[in-house]
C-alpha cells in the first residue's frame, strides 16, 4: 500500500464530515428519529437543484439556504402528515421522502443541461478527487476540508450552545416546555442542523456516506454508554475512526482479489457498520454476548433454586441423598446445566458430595427453607385471592419465588398449610 497526501486529506475530510454528521445525528437517535435525518439527508435535493437552476452555478450560500428551507420543509410537511393525516411517523417519514428526493431527481436531470453538476456526484460524492479541488487562498487546504471542518464547528458550536436544551427536549419535551424551554423551536434548530450538515458534505463524500454518519456512529455509542455527553463523544470517535478505517480497507482489501480499488465513501459506511456489530455483539451493557451471559446467569441461579427446593422436598419425604439423574428428571433441565448447577451449589457451601450422591448442608438448607416456605405461601396468596386449580397455583408460584422480595414477602402474610395440605416452614427456622 502506497500512502500520499491524497489520501491523508482523503481521511482528513471523511472524518470532518463524518464527525460533523455525528452531532445532530445523536440527537436524532436519541428522540427515536433517525429516519428524519436520512429523509433530510434526501430531501434536500430538491433544494440544491432549485438552487442551481436559479443561480445557474454551484454558489455555496445558495445551496445551503435551498437545502435548509427544504430541509425544513420536510420536518413540516411530516409533522403535518403525521398529525392530520393519522398516520404513523415512520410511514410519514417515508411519504415526504420518497415524493421529495424524486422530485429532486428530476430537477436534477433538468439542471444538468444548465449546470456543471452530477446527479452520481451527489449520491456517490467525490472524496478521492477532492485534493484537487482547493481555493487559491486556501494555503494548501482542499475546499472539502474547509466546507467540512467549518460545519463541525458549527455543530459543535450550537451543541455546546443548546447542550442543556436539546438534552431536555429529548427526553421530556413537557417538562422541558414548562421551564421556558421551546420544544418546537430546539426540534427545528435540530432540522437546520441536519440539512445544512448535509448539503454541506453532499459534493464531497455524497449522500450514501451522510445518511451512514448521521445514523451509524450514534447507535453504535447508544450500546456502549448511557451517558448523554459520553455519547457524543463516543459517536465523533467512531466517526473518525469509521473514516480512516474505510478509507484504508478501501485501498488495500480490492487488491487481494485483484481490483485496483473501491469507493471510499461507501468503504467508510461498511467500516461504520463493522463497529456498529462489533458493539451489537461486545457491548458490556447491551451487547449480545452480555445480555446471553445475564440470560445465561439468571437460567443458572433459578436452576440452583429449584435444586435446592427438590433437595428439601425430598429430605421431607425422608429422602436426604439424591444422584443426579434423578434431579435431572424432577427438575426437567439438562444433565449437562444440572451438573454445572450443582457444582455452583457445592462453591457456596450449599450442597456436598458423598460418593455420587448429592445432600444439603445446613447453610443449603436455611436457603432451602426459605425457598419452600416463599413457594408455599404464594400457593396460599394465589389460592386465596386468585383461585384457581392447585397445579396451576404451584406452576405459578414456582416462578414468583425465585423473585420474592422482602416488600413483597411482608404481603403475603402468614400460614400453617398450603393449599395442597402440606406444611409451610416456620419463619423461625430461617
Amino acid at each position: 500500500m502506497t500512502w500520499s497526501i491524497i489520501d491523508t486529506w482523503i481521511v482528513i475530510i471523511g472524518a470532518l464530515c463524518a464527525a460533523g454528521c455525528s452531532i445532530p445525528g445523536t440527537v436524532l437517535v436519541l428522540r427515536r428519529m433517525s429516519l428524519m435525518g436520512d429523509a433530510i439527508s434526501h430531501t434536500v435535493l430538491p433544494g440544491i437543484a432549485i438552487a442551481f437552476l436559479l443561480t445557474g452555478s454551484r454558489d455555496p450560500m445558495a445551496m445551503l439556504i435551498g437545502a435548509v428551507v427544504v430541509g425544513l420543509l420536510t420536518a413540516f410537511l411530516v409533522q403535518v402528515i403525521q398529525s392530520l393525516g393519522n398516520v404513523e411517523a415512520g410511514a410519514s417519514m417515508g411519504i415526504v421522502f420518497t415524493v421529495l428526493f424524486a422530485f429532486g431527481l428530476v430537477l436534477m436531470r433538468q439542471a444538468v443541461d444548465h449546470v456543471d453538476i452530477d446527479p452520481d456526484c451527489v449520491l456517490y460524492g467525490s472524496i478521492e478527487l477532492a485534493w484537487f479541488d482547493q481555493d487559491p487562498d486556501g494555503f494548501g487546504i482542499p475546499r472539502g476540508a474547509i466546507v467540512n471542518g467549518a460545519m463541525l464547528l458549527a455543530n459543535l458550536f450550537v451543541m455546546f450552545l443548546f447542550y442543556k436544551e436539546l438534552k431536555i427536549t429529548s427526553f421530556d419535551p413537557a417538562f422541558a416546555k414548562s421551564q421556558g424551554i421551546h420544544p418546537s423551536f430546539m426540534h427545528y434548530l435540530l432540522m437546520t442542523m441536519t440539512a445544512a450538515t448535509a448539503v454541506s458534505a453532499f459534493e464531497t463524500v455524497g449522500s450514501i456516506l451522510v445518511v451512514a454518519m448521521f445514523i451509524v456512529p450514534p447507535a453504535t455509542a447508544y450500546l456502549l454508554t448511557n451517558r448523554y455527553g459520553m455519547m457524543f463523544v463516543l459517536a465523533i470517535s467512531i466517526a473518525i475512526a469509521s473514516a480512516a478505517v474505510g478509507h484504508v480497507s478501501a485501498i488495500t482489501i480490492p487488491t487481494w482479489f485483484g481490483f485496483s480499488g473501491t469507493s471510499t465513501a461507501g468503504a467508510m459506511a461498511v467500516a461504520a457498520g463493522a463497529f456498529f456489530i462489533l458493539a451489537w455483539v461486545g457491548s458490556p451493557s447491551q451487547g449480545i454476548i452480555a445480555k446471553q451471559w445475564q440470560r445465561n446467569s439468571v437460567r443458572l441461579l433459578v436452576l440452583r433454586e429449584d435444586i435446592l427446593g427438590v433437595l428439601w422436598r425430598l429430605e421431607e419425604r425422608g429422602k436426604k441423598t439424591v444422584v443426579p439423574t434423578q434431579l435431572t428428571e424432577a427438575i426437567g433441565a439438562h444433565s449437562l446445566l444440572v451438573h454445572i448447577a450443582l457444582f455452583g451449589l457445592q462453591k457456596t457451601n450449599a450442597v456436598e458430595k458423598t460418593t455420587m450422591y448429592w445432600t444439603l448442608t445446613k447453610e443449603g438448607r436455611e436457603k432451602a427453607t426459605k425457598l419452600v416456605r416463599m413457594h408455599r405461601l404464594w400457593e396460599v396468596y394465589l389460592d386465596e385471592h386468585y383461585p384457581q386449580d392447585v397445579h396451576q397455583v404451584h406452576q405459578a408460584a414456582e416462578r414468583l419465588e425465585h423473585v420474592t422480595t422482602p416488600e413483597m414477602q411482608s404481603k403475603l402474610g402468614d400460614a400453617k398449610k398450603d393449599p395442597h395440605g402440606r406444611r409451610v416452614p416456620d419463619d423461625t427456622l430461617l
